[in-house]
């Protein structure tokens, strides 16, 4: 019986490596095939045919190249004054671009530069080296810069600004640095759509204003409400660089702050009257809801009340746009799991070499991760009135 279990293994790994062999061939017959038209085109005739010829063949060499089906070596003819058929190849190329986008995804998902190396030799018979996945994953400065100059046509009336943190070399010495997501909802279509992404020496006024400075650079125009954490800087920076934009403190931050001054023994149920609170769909009937909180827990939590007075007018202008909009323009929840997804890549990283290559990194994660945003519209933003209508109608 053990024989025959041997028997069927080896039978079975013998099929894989014929069918891989066959393929090889195919790809490598398809491409010569290629190649043989081309040097055609090239010449102006068929081999050996005769009659009026552009140029006449000047043999081939043989030119290495690393594909899904493993490494092949592939005749290219080539002419006597019109070169050689290889741009079908293109020039210089030693891989396919199927597998440097493999590469480059498999890096963006958390695969390491060492292990891509094993990856592609169990894969396809041949490992590269750490030194072409580095070349290959820079094409991710492209998309650094793509993003850094896009330029933003249309109104944004929703801005998400919230942070991430990293580790990076900086001055030869390890540090926390700050990376910085910017997210806004168009006027036109309702959908979200990523607009910029800075690494800051930490969360401060400065690097969110010049993050700022950045959008409004390239045109960031129309917004009436920036969705963000309680931070004094972020808060500054909206001021001097968004004046006419509302601020709307991210309620969820915001309930997690004032559990922390509840004891656990009651936490439970002060979060559920917390969110009943942010759920109304009034401002009037979240403040008659906020008065029955305040006389039910005034004398067991004071500090909890104190903090939820001081910081209720910030969190609650979001009762000023269309009640359709309240759940997703409360919080920023959907950076919240953006960042998820970059700290689950940048885990297997440890520390940056620099804060460009973190940069390229925290961008590639982001831009896959929000790919599907232009597909799924956000919100509805017919129910939203520009405010320089609404300014028209007064006068």
């Amino acid at each position: 019986m053990k024989d025959t279990a041997e028997l069927k293994l080896i039978e079975q790994e013998d099929v894989q490596t014929d069918l891989r062999e066959l393929f090889r061939g195919a790809v490598k017959m398809t491409l010569e095939s290629v190649l043989e038209e081309t040097v055609v085109e090239l010449c102006g005739a068929e081999r050996g045919a005769r009659g009026l010829r552009k140029d006449v063949r000047n043999g081939s060499y043989l030119r290495g190249l690393l594909t899904s089906m493993g490494h092949l070596e592939v005749a290219v003819p080539r002419t006597r004054h019109s070169g050689s058929a290889a741009d079908v190849l293109g020039r210089y190329k030693r891989r396919t671009e199927e597998l440097d986008e493999t590469i480059t995804s498999a890096y963006v998902h958390g695969v390491s530069t060492r292990d891509i190396s094993e990856l592609t030799k169990s894969l396809m018979g041949e490992d590269v080296s750490k030194s072409t996945v580095s070349r290959v994953t820079k094409r991710l400065e492209e998309n650094v810069e793509e993003l850094r100059n896009r330029p933003i046509t249309e109104p944004v009336p929703y801005l998400y600004l919230d942070a991430t943190f990293l580790d990076a070399r900086w001055a030869r010495r390890v540090e926390n640095v700050a990376a910085l997501v910017a997210y806004g909802v168009r006027q036109s279509g309702g959908k979200r759509e990523l607009l910029a992404i800075t690494i800051g020496a930490q969360e401060s006024e400065d690097s969110w204003a010049e993050l700022l400075r950045q959008l409004t650079g390239r045109g960031l125009h129309g917004v009436e409400l920036v969705i963000a954490d309680d931070h004094k800087g972020l808060g500054a920076a909206v001021r001097s660089n968004l004046s006419e934009a509302e601020l709307q403190r991210c309620t969820v931050h915001f309930m997690r702050n004032v559990l922390t001054k509840t004891p656990a023994r009651v936490r439970g149920r002060v979060a559920k009257e917390l969110s009943a609170i942010f759920k109304a769909e009034t401002l009037k009937e979240a403040k008659l809801l906020k008065s029955e909180f305040d006389r039910r827990w005034a004398k067991q939590i004071p500090e909890a009340i104190e903090c939820l007075r001081k910081g209720f007018p910030a969190a609650t202008r979001y009762f000023a746009f269309p009640q359709l909009h309240h759940k997703r323009i409360r919080s920023t929840n959907s950076l919240e799991r953006l960042h998820g997804e970059i700290k689950r890549r940048i885990r297997a990283v440890g520390a940056f070499p620099d804060r460009a290559s973190a940069l390229r990194l925290v961008t590639a994660v982001a831009l896959h991760a929000t790919a599907i945003w232009s597909d799924r519209r956000y919100l509805d933003m017919s129910l939203l009135k520009p405010k320089t209508e609404e300014l028209q109608k007064a006068a």
